[in-house]
């Protein structure tokens, strides 16, 4: 299928052509046509499926149609709802993109910036606006933003917001909505807070789910090296090195760690930055401007701060912390391995997280190989117990006292 197979008119399909796009993913190929009938969409789909230019390329294309005073002053028509400043940025970005022969207008705004500019450029009146919860809810409260023309709103990455704890923000814009809207919910994950959240928003929605969550990208070359956790530094200046890496996203539980991780880094002639919610907007833009330039070799981040990062042919992800949440390793390898490309992931595991490990592989279909090449190896000793399970945050799954181990492999347990 084809993107003029999707009813699209031409100013959309020339920047579509611009961009380089010549074959819509399939989570686009669904969504544009449900978009365009002015259907409520409830769409699960994971990152790196192109989500985002499936609901901003009808939205466009919606309003354009429907633009019954182009010369007058832009009230807002479509919201865009979504948890970080990096992707509020990115999502910008894609309405320009997509947008720039449609002669529509969209703004972005976000906390972590004075206000001055954005109360601008909502005064001067806009079609669409991108924003996330606490800000857009600050400046509602101010008067600056009004809703009651809003024809589309879309709540992107509804399980993230979850996490950050924006939803008791959510429920009071919605509350401000106008009732005769359409609705598009994307969210990668369902948890069931979010699924009551869908069922009050949603109107008859039609629901689409593309590659679940479990099934990491097939392209994608996963391998965990086990060590111990005091020789995780050395092991990725190693890898770094020795793999001749040009560009990797470094993931790590903490934001004093990503610092950290950084800084060492740096030390060891290796062009690195962090990027983390304690980070003044200023910093977080120029790491991630460097790290697409090429300037940075690496860019560590905590999982919440990678949201909203897309960068092309990013080669590798490197888990130096594995997460306590399965679903959160598929999220962040699929960084890479976008659009069809290969990628490559490595992560480090200690004897804290081995169970962590397990419940990674029993989400995805394959478990993931062991590399055993490198000369940090965790010593094994014969008689030692299993360590225990550390604390998380209730999210994983129940330690599993089944754990077998083979060559200081993790393998299936068939009687569990």
């Amino acid at each position: 299928m084809t993107f003029e197979q999707l009813g699209l008119i031409e100013p959309i399909l020339k920047a579509v052509k611009t961009q380089g796009y010549t074959t819509p993913t399939p989570i686009q190929q669904q969504s544009i046509p449900v978009v365009l009938e002015k259907k409520d969409l409830l769409g699960c789909a994971q990152t790196g499926s192109g989500k985002t230019a499936a609901f901003a390329i009808p939205t466009l294309q919606l309003l354009h149609a429907e633009n019954r005073n182009p010369n007058g002053y832009k009230h807002i028509r479509a919201l865009v709802l979504t948890p970080t400043r990096e992707l509020a940025l990115q999502i910008d970005e894609s309405f320009h993109d997509y947008g720039r022969h449609t002669g529509l207008k969209h703004d972005v705004i976000f906390g972590g910036v004075s206000q001055n500019t954005q109360t601008l450029a909502l005064r001067n009146g806009t079609d669409i606006l991108i924003a996330t919860p606490g800000r857009l809810l600050d400046l509602m409260n101010q008067g600056y933003v009004h809703l009651a023309h809003l024809e589309v709103f879309v709540l992107d990455e509804a399980d993230r917001m979850l996490d950050m704890g924006f939803i008791r923000d959510i429920r009071k814009i919605i509350k401000e909505l106008p009732e005769e809207r359409q609705t598009l919910f994307f969210s990668a994950t369902m948890p069931r807070e979010i699924a009551d959240l869908a069922a009050s928003l949603l109107n008859n929605p039609v629901k689409l789910e593309v590659t679940p969550v479990s099934t990491p990208v097939e392209t994608i070359e996963q391998s965990v090296f086990m060590v111990e956790k005091k020789d995780k530094q050395s092991l990725l200046v190693h890898l770094l090195q020795e793999k001749a890496i040009t560009r990797t996203l470094v993931f790590t539980r903490t934001k004093h760690g990503a610092d950290r991780i950084a800084k060492a880094l740096s030390k060891a002639d290796i062009k690195a930055d962090a990027i983390h919610g304690d980070k003044n907007q200023q910093a977080r833009q120029r790491a991630l401007l460097n790290f697409k330039s090429g300037r940075l070799k690496v860019l560590v981040a905590t999982d919440i701060a990678a949201r909203g990062i897309d960068i092309d042919n990013l080669t590798h992800v490197i888990n130096f912390d594995l997460p306590n949440v399965p679903e959160t390793y598929v999220h962040r390898i699929g960084r890479t391995g976008r659009a069809g490309a290969s990628g490559i992931t490595f992560s480090f595991c200690d004897r804290e997280e081995r169970a962590y490990l397990k419940d990674i592989n029993k989400l995805i279909p394959k478990p993931i190989l062991v590399n055993e090449e490198h000369p940090f190896k965790m010593k094994v000793v014969a008689d030692q117990k299993q360590a225990p399970r550390p604390k998380s945050n209730g999210s994983s799954k129940h330690y599993n006292k089944n754990f077998k181990r083979k060559n200081n492999r993790p393998v299936a347990d068939k009687s569990a």
